[in-house]
């Protein structure tokens, strides 16, 4: 349900933005189908890999927001672009590519900038004598405790 009033949300600013761009500032929006003239294959590649897609295919360029697009935010990008081209005749495709612009966006910086835990990823300790991480034993925080097992090896003797 909240996904619906989440899609629902935002076809409804994207409607009232293209309204007011085009009766304000008299934008023009294209007339073409997107099935017409691109394919499944392409929607998939322009979702998952949006820079390269962008580089490779027969996209319009632009100038320099065009390129700052590109380099910061892809997606965004491509929301913007299928708005221009395709919201007369696929409004829902433009609400999806919008969807997934705003959401896919705020993951991927969350990923780099989110808790801690998150950007952490794998973490090795090392034994260096004294304790791991080279602190010894009375220095770990009860943090290290819990998530640390030591062990003490020793070599058999025949």
């Amino acid at each position: 349900m909240t996904l619906f009033l989440r899609l629902f949300a935002i076809f409804m600013v994207l409607t009232l933005a293209t309204t007011i761009m085009s009766d304000l500032f008299a934008a023009q929006f294209g007339e073409i189908d997107y099935w017409q003239k691109r394919g499944p294959f392409f929607l998939i590649f322009i979702t998952f890999f949006p820079r390269l897609t962008l580089l490779f295919s027969s996209v319009v360029t632009g100038g320099f927001l065009w390129w700052l697009g590109f380099f910061f935010l892809p997606r965004v990008l491509v929301a913007t672009l299928a708005t221009a081209a395709y919201w007369k005749t696929n409004p829902g495709l433009v609400t999806m590519s919008w969807f997934v612009a705003i959401f896919g966006e705020i993951l991927e910086k969350w990923k780099f900038t989110g808790p801690r835990s998150m950007r952490q990823g794998f973490q090795f300790n090392v034994y260096r004598g004294g304790g791991f991480g080279g602190r010894s034993t009375s220095e770990k925080s009860t943090l290290d405790d819990k998530n640390v097992f030591e062990a003490e090896f020793t070599k058999k003797e025949e």
